[in-house]
């Protein structure tokens, strides 16, 4: 199974599949609309605004298992990062990225590119994976890790 093969719910509640974004280099975050890491939704939608013409699709999927923050329904949730941070990128369906119920894409993920220390556990909202346009997760990122820092490895793969 390769990431094409996942499907998702997008934040409307439609069921899309990962497929169509093949050709495209993803950056995949777990969000959080009540984080210290919140304000990277400013820096994430810099980013797509800069790339995507160039093909960087940035996938957020809103997560509320660290300290509940991201209680709100998929509805409020994409009025807050529109309001608050005018994203534009496509935001998804709350997930969850460890656990029993982990959704697919992160089991995924989690096994393509290991944390620290070969770890696979989401440590904390805005963890950030990279995929290439052939859907090879090439790397990632720690919630520390600023989207501006990113731009660089983003680059290569565009």
């Amino acid at each position: 199974m390769g990431i094409y093969d996942i499907k998702v719910e997008d934040i409307q509640g439609h069921e899309k599949s990962l497929a169509d974004f093949k050709g495209k280099v993803l950056l995949i975050v777990n969000t959080a609309s009540k984080c210290g890491f919140t304000p990277q939704f400013k820096g994430l939608e810099k980013l797509y605004e800069e790339y995507k013409d160039q093909g960087l699709e940035i996938l957020g999927f809103p997560c509320n298992q660290f300290m509940q923050q991201d209680p709100g329904s998929n509805s409020e949730i994409a009025e807050f990062c529109e309001l608050n941070y005018g994203v534009s990128f496509p935001m998804f369906s709350k997930i969850d990225v460890n656990g029993d119920n982990t959704h697919p894409l992160y089991k995924y993920l989690k096994k393509e590119a290991k944390g620290l220390m070969g770890s696979e556990g989401i440590k904390w909202n805005f963890t950030k994976f990279l995929v290439d346009r052939d859907g090879k997760v090439v790397d990632r990122f720690p919630p520390t890790a600023e989207p501006g820092k990113l731009e660089k490895p983003l680059k290569k793969l565009l």
